[in-house]
């Protein structure tokens, strides 16, 4: 029987550890220096806003890790040497492996003085920032998040929720313009300023002023202005943790580098989840790729390695979701910010003169018009189907003609496909589809 550990909780470690428990009979520890019980991470916004509990997070009851012979280690890893395949715990106790998945997560990035940080002034992705968060934000009435991508427009939501005021400063020209299309960035801007949001535009935080007691006063911007905020939220993005790597043999750039089986170059030891850097990325990914599903995928992928069955980690067609307050966001494939200038990829976009609902959908400019991806903002789409499309090469025509097929939203949702079709069929003539019928729900049948 091998000694399987596992470090990190997150969802790579917990998925991996459940996978090879299904199948062995293997020694499975789990350590993590967060948190005693996996917990769904993209929740804890929820938590600060008051519409879950801690509890509510835990996809498992605590008894279940007993049950299924997981044993979980609530402790920090100090030590790792790879040579005699052996960790050294915080609290003094040595752990042996024979198999190691490094599971380490990332970190946030930080601005001022590492050493000696001010307080109020943080990142948002463990569940300590969460705790400290928390008791940094009562009675407070100000508030800058500085940094523009969706964990920066998750703490607007957030300290919104509480009553404070919030500044927030994003660096580019429209809200996150390197990745939404220009038209798609404008009506998410708007949406922004809509929900009395003071938000800089092609602004960057340049320092921190400290109140003389060690805790932020206010901030000053790259715009010369300065700011009063008893809370900054530095939101520039995360960087993989590598810490535990260091000073091993373990090969490490931006993440730890990995094969496309997930091993490191030591033997025995893997590495999975947002910690990772792919020395060959799949075909249209990146090399550091830190998304909740790819995560679960790979924990998947190393499990079946693990259990005799060597697989090479495929993460299929991208997706992406998330929430800009009450927008949600889709996207599936590829859509870039800003089409190539060789004319090998098109767009049709439609939004709703009134409502903040929009969808694009990006084909090629050669003759099969295959569809490479989409994005949907206010209208839900099945996931399944554009996977299908976009794996095949589906014409644009086709599943412009199909778009009822792969709506989600539910029975009452206004439905947009007849609008969406008509703009098509304007913009490209020569690809025209026939116009469908307004659907009616089954109450207005009923009803007359």
């Amino acid at each position: 029987m091998r000694s399987i550990v596992i470090i990190g909780n997150g969802i790579s470690g917990i998925t991996a550890a459940r996978e090879i428990r299904k199948h062995s009979a293997d020694s499975i520890t789990v350590i993590s220096s967060e948190t005693e019980h996996f917990f769904s991470r993209t929740a804890l916004m929820y938590i600060y806003m008051g519409h879950m509990q801690y509890q509510h997070t835990k996809p498992y009851e605590d008894w279940f890790w007993a049950k299924n012979r997981i044993d979980l280690v609530h402790a920090h890893v100090s030590h790792l040497d790879t040579d005699t395949r052996q960790l050294t715990l915080s609290t003094g106790q040595a752990v042996s492996y024979d198999v190691l998945f490094l599971a380490l997560g990332s970190t946030s990035n930080a601005i001022g003085n590492p050493e000696q940080p001010l307080r109020g002034v943080q990142g948002l992705y463990s569940f300590q920032d969460l705790e400290r968060m928390e008791a940094d934000t009562k009675g407070i009435r100000q508030a800058v998040v500085a940094g523009g991508g969706l964990i920066g427009i998750e703490m607007v939501e957030m300290l919104l929720s509480r009553g404070i005021q919030v500044t927030f400063l994003v660096r580019e020209s429209s809200f996150w313009n390197q990745t939404l299309p220009e038209a798609e960035s404008a009506m998410i801007t708007r949406h922004i300023r809509e929900h009395n949001v003071d938000l800089r535009l092609s602004t960057e935080l340049a320092g921190l002023v400290d109140d003389g007691t060690g805790r932020v006063s206010a901030v000053r911007t790259t715009q010369g202005d300065e700011i009063p905020a008893q809370f900054a939220g530095i939101t520039i993005g995360v960087r993989p943790q590598l810490g535990l790597a260091a000073h091993t043999a373990i090969e490490t750039d931006r993440g730890i580098l990995v094969n496309e089986f997930l091993e490191t170059n030591v033997p025995g030891v893997y590495a999975i989840g947002d910690c990772v850097q792919h020395r060959n990325p799949p075909g249209g990914r990146k090399a550091v790729e830190q998304i909740w599903y790819t995560g679960r995928i790979m924990g998947e992928t190393v499990a079946k390695t693990i259990l005799g069955q060597r697989t090479a980690y495929r993460p299929g067609v991208f997706f992406n979701s998330a929430k800009f307050f009450d927008i949600e966001y889709q996207t599936y494939g590829i859509v870039p910010a800003q089409l190539p200038d060789d004319g090998s990829l098109q767009s049709f976009y439609w939004q709703h003169p009134d409502q903040n609902k929009a969808l694009r959908i990006v084909f090629t400019g050669d003759e099969r018009r295959a569809v490479t991806g989409i994005h949907t903002f206010g209208i839900r789409q099945r996931q399944g189907v554009w996977e299908g499309w976009i794996e095949t090469g589906t014409p644009v025509q086709h599943a412009i003609a199909h778009l009822s097929g792969a709506n989600f939203d539910p029975e009452f949702t206004q439905r947009h496909e007849p609008a969406i079709v008509r703009h098509f069929n304007g913009m490209f003539p020569e690809l025209a589809v026939p116009v469908p019928k307004t659907k009616r729900s089954w109450l207005s049948r009923l009803v007359g």
